[in-house]
């Protein structure tokens, strides 16, 4: 992973790098901790700790030199300005996107080196997955799938929202995954219009929908899926607008493959409510890159430019929401493959009625 920056920066002629965001420092480095932050030249690695951390750190990255910024000043600054000046570089970049004003101004103002705002950079190293993350990403979903067998036994009258959420969070860990997990989406009702609705102390009643929009994390590589289900006997609109949903999904998913537009992909998902009532309440982002987060580049909509590329991991996941009634939505993550695509999620797709 390190060799892809590394060739970046000489071929930008930028002396090296500061990276702050979580996520960039594990698939930098490999380590699975907190409160760290690298330095990175063309003949140097430096990873920035606390002594919290400075053993977990000596056994994951062995080939970093370990700084314990509290050696070196009062403040996380001190340390990183003092290990530029050790590099002698005249410039190095940072992640303009995640650095805090305080870091910024420190690093700006109080240092030799220009300091060079770099947004995405190794965001985009890490769209194209390598074949270790895809397995890593694979194994997050057959988890996740597991989970929903578990937990649709557990859907009834009476259970609450937050009852729910814990159960499955739990059959997540369960069944293999990290023991972190993040925050899943689960509501009921009325309250399934809402597209990043938090579960509640709401019961489930007899004929609500029951929306699910969860994963886990395998070795820190996460799944993300979404499920709909009906308590109950469906009624004909709750048929209906799950049948369009399925197909919106059905048709965005056949797009899927490499060398498509982003764009592409969204008209064929709303080809088929484009001439319905139910058009205008669907959402425009269909979908996101995922791997070590759980929202990446490529996102999917009308506006994006993205070209899909083998090797991208991507959740697909158009919706129709009606506020005060409820929502379906059905979310898939589907890896680009040389020849079209395979769909890494595979719960069941049809509407079930519990």
């Amino acid at each position: 992973m390190i060799e892809k920056l590394i060739s970046y920066l000489n071929e930008n002629k930028i002396g090296g790098f500061f990276i702050a965001r979580p996520q960039n420092v594990r698939y930098i480095s490999g380590y699975t901790g907190e409160d760290s932050y690298l330095f990175i030249t063309d003949t140097e690695k430096f990873f920035i700790t606390d002594p919290r951390y400075t053993e977990q750190a000596q056994q994951e990255c062995p080939d970093f030199t370990i700084v314990n910024w509290r050696e070196h000043g009062k403040t996380l600054s001190d340390a990183i300005k003092s290990t530029i000046e050790k590099t002698s570089i005249k410039n190095f970049g940072f992640e303009g996107d995640f650095v805090t004003y305080n870091i910024y101004k420190e690093l700006t103002f109080e240092n030799k080196a220009e300091a060079v705002a770099l947004n995405g950079i190794i965001e985009n190293f890490r769209s194209i997955k390598t074949p270790e993350e895809i397995h890593n990403l694979r194994a997050a979903c057959q988890i996740a799938d597991r989970a929903f067998e578990r937990i649709i036994k557990d859907i009834r009258v009476g259970v609450t929202e937050k009852e729910l959420a814990s159960n499955l969070s739990h059959y997540m860990v369960m069944e293999g995954a990290d023991t972190k997990p993040y925050g899943n989406i689960l509501i009921s009702g009325k309250r399934t219009s809402l597209l990043h609705g938090i579960p509640s102390n709401k019961t489930i009643e007899y004929g609500d929908f029951v929306l699910m929009d969860y994963g886990c994390g395998y070795k820190g590589y996460l799944s993300d899926m979404t499920r709909t289900v009906v308590v109950g006997k469906a009624t004909d609109k709750q048929k209906e607008v799950y049948a369009l949903e399925k197909k919106m999904l059905e048709d965005s998913t056949a797009m899927m493959k490499a060398g498509t537009h982003a764009t592409d992909v969204y008209n064929a998902s709303v080809k088929a409510i484009k001439d319905t009532e139910y058009f205008k309440y669907h959402y425009n982002g269909i979908g996101h890159g995922i791997g070590l987060f759980v929202h990446e580049i490529p996102f999917m909509g009308p506006r994006s430019n993205e070209i899909l590329k083998e090797n991208n991991v991507i959740t697909i996941e158009p919706g129709i929401y009606i506020p005060d009634w409820g929502g379906v939505r059905i979310e898939d993550q589907v890896l680009i493959t040389s020849d079209g695509n395979e769909v890494l999620t595979s719960s069941v797709r049809d509407l079930i009625e519990l």
